[in-house]
């Protein structure tokens, strides 16, 4: 009997730490809402608007096909030198396949990219991790590939 209490009361204990990290759906429309904010600006050629969803520290990190970018200046003047102009940014579209949160206060994303351009279209995926700071939500890590 003494067993079975111990055994249920841990039981008890790893569900109820697990419904701590369910993303609330309040949650997951905050980061599908940051997720859009990134495409409507990317859209319309605003690559510093695109940036304001990603954390304003030297502890950001991107890592591309070149490797990482630490930092959130380093990350802005990359994506400028990669994607100076309209014609190279073209129309970006995110597919969303997973979001799941961490922790309280940290979510992760897996997605598609999808880069149309005159010039050549570009797709891939991208992973990142997103974090709740200062009570807003923003990107820390962005792996794109």
């Amino acid at each position: 009997m003494r067993l079975y209490i111990i055994v249920l009361m841990l039981l008890t204990i790893s569900i109820s730490g697990f419904a701590g990290n369910k993303l609330s759906e309040k949650e997951k429309l905050v980061i599908l809402g940051l997720l859009d904010e990134q495409v409507v600006a990317w859209n319309e050629g605003n690559l510093d608007e695109f940036m304001q969803t990603y954390w304003n520290s030297e502890k950001l990190v991107f890592v591309g096909s070149r490797g990482p970018t630490y930092g959130w200046q380093a990350t802005l003047e990359s994506y400028k030198k990669g994607y100076p102009n309209k014609v190279a940014m073209g129309k970006l579209n995110f597919k969303i396949l997973e979001i799941s949160k961490i922790d309280k206060k940290t979510v992760f994303v897996i997605g598609r990219f999808e880069l149309t351009r005159e010039i050549g279209d570009l797709t891939g995926h991208f992973t990142l991790v997103i974090q709740k700071i200062k009570g807003e939500w923003l990107i820390i890590s962005d792996h794109s590939s």
